[in-house]
């Protein structure tokens, strides 16, 4: 459902953007919360020592965000049916994701969106969702 309309989305639509502020909290919660304790995701000094300007968020936080933004635009009845992400460019403290989305496909109560998540070094994340909104 388009939101507040009562009409169900097209292919073509457009989602509205989605600003994130990738902070140091939201990292290390991301990953603490997914029970993801590797370094990387909540210690500067390895990190940087295995290569990496600073720490990074993990995929779990990631698919998260995308679930969130889905599921904000089309409601508390969307039921996520299937979420493939891939990750391109680290999301480190102190960037700024922006989500996007257009629908590509729709079936009956059934829409794919395709998912794009940017930040200052370029697509953080790509992926499309299979979303069911009952009407």
């Amino acid at each position: 459902m388009k939101p507040g309309t009562g009409t169900f989305v097209q292919p073509g639509d457009e989602l509205p953007p989605l600003t994130i502020p990738i902070t140091r909290t939201l990292i290390v919660a991301g990953a603490v919360a997914s029970r993801d304790y590797q370094d990387v995701h909540h210690d500067v000094e390895l990190a940087r020592e295995k290569g990496s300007p600073d720490i990074f968020m993990n995929i779990l936080t990631t698919n998260g965000l995308v679930g969130r933004y889905i599921t904000d635009h089309f409601g508390p009845r969307a039921v996520l049916r299937r979420v493939a992400i891939r990750l391109g460019a680290p999301n480190h403290p102190g960037d700024t994701m922006v989500l996007t989305g257009t629908v590509t496909e729709v079936d009956g109560d059934i829409a794919h969106v395709r998912v794009i998540g940017a930040n200052g070094l370029g697509h953080h994340v790509t992926g499309t969702v299979t979303v069911e909104v009952p009407r």
